[in-house]
């Protein structure tokens, strides 16, 4: 299926230039399972050729980067805090969450926004979900537009250049996205794991020997 899905994209890359590159970025962010490492260095790679130009595919890739997170954001926006608490309340039982989490929470994200959205569009996989944050608490949509903007822009540059000067070996470019991006997956495990072992695992085994 994935090899489907890479040869879909570079398809659309090759045939539609910059505004494919857009539609895929914008497609990916809310998407994640379509893959920019194949995306932006294949652009790169385009680039190269001389059937496009380097800025016009940052540009492209950058517009689609906030076409995508913008729309994200809205979904989530929409949905708002006050669904988003009455879901916990309703719901979050089940996974040993109250309103109170919610607050820590949002307390965190509030102090932290700015930067976790810088950082977060420089991430694989965290590129697209720290929109859904981002909206439930409603950042204010400039700051939020800026430093999707500046990570996006970072991100775009490093893969699609690194496409462009690797040529024909632009494919090398998702060796290391991959370990980088396993070591993501790894680390959501862990913390996973933690917070399963902490409110659901560790209580019940108290109250059994209780």
């Amino acid at each position: 299926m994935l090899d489907g899905l890479v040869e879909w994209v570079t398809s659309v890359v090759e045939s539609l230039g910059y505004g494919g590159v857009a539609f895929l970025v914008a497609l990916e962010n809310l998407f994640p399972p379509i893959p920019s490492e194949v995306v932006l260095p294949l652009a790169g790679f385009v680039a190269a050729n001389g059937d496009a130009s380097l800025p016009g595919m940052v540009i492209a890739a950058t517009i689609g980067s906030m076409i995508g997170a913008v729309l994200l954001y809205g979904i989530s926006a929409a949905i708002g805090p006050v669904r988003l608490r009455a879901l916990v309340a309703r719901y979050g039982r089940w996974f040993r969450l109250d309103e109170s989490d919610l607050d820590r929470t949002e307390e965190w994200f509030d102090k932290r926004a700015n930067i976790a959205v810088l950082l977060c569009r420089c991430v694989p996989l965290m590129r697209s979900l720290i929109s859904i944050p981002a909206g439930f608490r409603r950042m204010s949509i400039i700051p939020f537009t800026f430093y999707t903007l500046i990570g996006s822009l970072v991100w775009n540059v490093v893969l699609i250049g690194a496409g462009y000067l690797l040529g024909e070996r632009w494919g090398q470019v998702e060796e290391p996205l991959e370990l980088f991006k396993n070591a993501v997956l790894v680390a959501i495990a862990v913390a996973v794991g933690w917070y399963v072992w902490r409110r659901i695992v560790r209580p019940r085994l108290r109250g059994a020997s209780g």
